[in-house]
């Protein structure tokens, strides 16, 4: 069986690509090749950046048919009709990797299904990724190409350690403030309901979707079934560092009124608690079961960083913004309690 990952170096694609390899996949990237630290070994490589010039990757795919396609880097509507004209004839399913956070928001119901209503109002991504799965779900109705969805919800790998409020260079300087005893912001109390998914765990359930006709036209999500609150996620990367974890929590508003970038990522996603039903990946992969609790996963990510020099990224800027929303909401307090004390 012949796989062409679109993409296949990231923290998703790379596990993906790892287990698929060891099922007996031949797998194919079409990439850049700016990572090639994370290709898997025996993989063959088409060098080439598929948003860019369509008739060069023409080019490049010519002779080639496909079992299964996945772009792992489509995110509106125009990358999945390109990818459309390449791939029609030639492949027997094209898998687009979609997203979680494309699921209701606010959530009528905590517990999501595939049958859930999507709509984000409160993130362009998550509300680009509708559309991309809507315009597949069209051609596939309209003339049989074969799509499968699968939506990814907070996945990490052993490289990746997942925070919710971080800056723009990654988790490190969560990390760094943990061990300083400095205090790591959190939203909202801290109590609200997320999952998190191992890429290995990840990567059992995708690959069963994989050259499954049944799969074909279904959309799917794939997780954990631990829940935990945001204070359990910090709890367990501070358990992991041997440091308990200074937890300052701040309302989302407000963190999003001090910098609206983070409007997406918290009112659009993490600041909903969410809890996922798992039912139809595994009626479909009855052998799928996530087995990476976080407990384990947040000490591989933290053994990865600390052997790691490298991904050890100070972040000044992102430290700054902390000691900013501290210190303002520390002067609220203040300000408050001598106004009724007067």
């Amino acid at each position: 069986m012949k796989a062409l990952f679109i993409g296949g170096t990231g923290t998703i694609s790379s596990g993906i690509a790892r287990r698929a390899s060891a099922l007996g996949w031949e797998i194919w990237l079409l990439n850049r090749g700016t990572r090639g630290d994370r290709v898997v070994d025996g993989a063959r490589v088409l060098s080439g950046d598929v948003n860019m010039d369509e008739s060069e990757i023409a080019k490049l795919l010519a002779g080639h048919d496909f079992d299964v396609v996945v772009d792992f880097i489509a995110f509106v509507p125009g990358q999945l009709e390109r990818d459309v004209r390449l791939f029609s004839g030639k492949t027997r399913q094209f898998i687009f990797i979609s997203s979680a956070s494309a699921y209701q928001k606010p959530l009528n119901r905590h517990l999501v299904t595939e049958s859930t209503p999507l709509s984000n109002p409160l993130w362009e991504y998550s509300r680009n990724k509708i559309a991309c799965e809507e315009y597949l779900m069209t051609e596939y109705r309209a003339s049989g190409f074969p799509c499968t969805i699968v939506r990814p919800s907070h996945t990490y790998d052993d490289r990746y350690l997942p925070v919710a409020v971080h800056g723009k260079r990654g988790g490190w300087q969560v990390v760094d403030r943990i061990m300083k005893d400095k205090p790591v912001l959190v939203h909202g109390d801290g109590s609200s309901l997320w999952t998190l998914t191992h890429s290995d765990d990840f990567a059992k359930g995708f690959c069963g979707l994989m050259g499954n006709p049944a799969a074909v036209g279904e959309t799917f999500h794939i997780t954990s079934d631990e829940s935990l609150s945001w204070n359990q996620v910090y709890d367990r990367i501070g358990d992991a560092l041997g440091k308990k974890v200074v937890k300052y929590h701040v309302a989302s508003d407000f963190l999003c009124a001090c910098d609206p970038e983070y409007s997406g990522t918290l009112l659009g996603d993490k600041a909903t608690s969410v809890v996922f039903d798992n039912t139809k990946i595994k009626r479909f992969v009855p052998d799928f079961v996530a087995t990476i609790g976080f407990a384990e996963g947040a000490r591989r990510c933290v053994r990865y960083l600390l052997d790691t020099p490298a991904a050890q990224v100070a972040d000044p800027d992102f430290d700054l913004f902390c000691e900013r929303v501290i210190a303002a909401q520390d002067a609220a307090k203040g300000s408050f309690f001598a106004s009724i004390t007067r």
